[in-house]
């Protein structure tokens, strides 16, 4: 009876060892959940914080004594607007005047445009007609006849000074007018730039020439040309100021650029 009574008591002295581990381990589950809670309740706060600030919510400010300097690049700070347009301004005004030199360059040695005063040179060109006139021609070969050259008003044709004329006879040639026809070294002269029935008469005795002066004959000396009008009526040409030096030919019209819908070469 005994041995049994030890027996019971040493069976419930394991039923209280078993509940006591098992006990210990139900505390262990607790504190690994309240572990997981912990970190649990961290992540939402640090996501909470994120929220707020792409939310807008400025950090705290830091103390003027903690303040980072300013970044103020290796180079040193950043130009304002004034020092970064100064430089395009100074660029704008190197190109203006060099295109201003290359336009007085051209207009001085190579090309230049002139505007017609009057119908003198009609119908090949009329008044306010503009033409290019290349400057450099006549450096480089001789006048020919027919070119439309610009040159110096002779003092006969005081009040304008440039005229603009076809050339008609050249140096050591003989200008002659008979019956209304122009005449080279006894050749009649085609001239399909006049209008039809257009004709050429004296006007007066011509000067400048090789033999005494005459209306009608002109013997051309050398470095010299006579030019006259299209427009033979309307013009006060050669047969008014006798030959013109070459040295005294400003240059060629070539192109005529006004009005647009009759531009055209000369």
């Amino acid at each position: 009876m005994e041995s049994t009574r030890s027996h019971m008591s040493a069976e419930r002295a394991n039923v209280e060892s078993t509940r006591s581990h098992m006990s210990a381990e139900r505390a262990n589950v607790e504190s690994t959940r309240s572990g997981a809670s912990a970190e649990r309740a961290n992540v939402e706060s640090t996501r909470s914080g994120a929220d707020d600030w792409d939310g807008g919510v400025q950090p705290p400010a830091t103390p003027a004594g903690d303040a980072a300097p300013a970044d103020i690049g290796a180079d040193g700070p950043s130009p304002t607007r004034g020092q970064r347009a100064l430089p395009v301004v100074v660029e704008w005004l190197v190109v203006l005047v060099c295109a201003l030199g290359l336009a007085l360059l051209l207009k001085a040695f190579l090309v230049e445009v002139f505007v017609i005063p009057s119908g003198s040179m009609e119908p090949t060109l009329v008044v306010d007609n503009r033409v290019v006139v290349y400057k450099l021609g006549y450096r480089l070969h001789d006048v020919n006849r027919g070119d439309v050259v610009v040159f110096d008003s002779p003092s006969q044709s005081g009040g304008v000074d440039d005229l603009i004329k076809r050339v008609v006879a050249l140096g050591g040639e003989t200008f002659e007018i008979r019956d209304g026809r122009v005449y080279i070294d006894g050749t009649r002269l085609e001239e399909p730039y006049l209008e039809d029935g257009e004709s050429t008469f004296p006007k007066a005795p011509i000067p400048g020439c090789v033999n005494e002066a005459d209306s009608q004959r002109c013997e051309v000396p050398q470095g010299k040309v006579l030019v006259l009008g299209d427009s033979r009526e309307d013009s006060r040409d050669g047969r008014f100021f006798g030959p013109i030096d070459v040295d005294d030919i400003v240059g060629r019209a070539f192109l005529k650029i006004w009005p647009p819908n009759d531009m055209g070469g000369l």
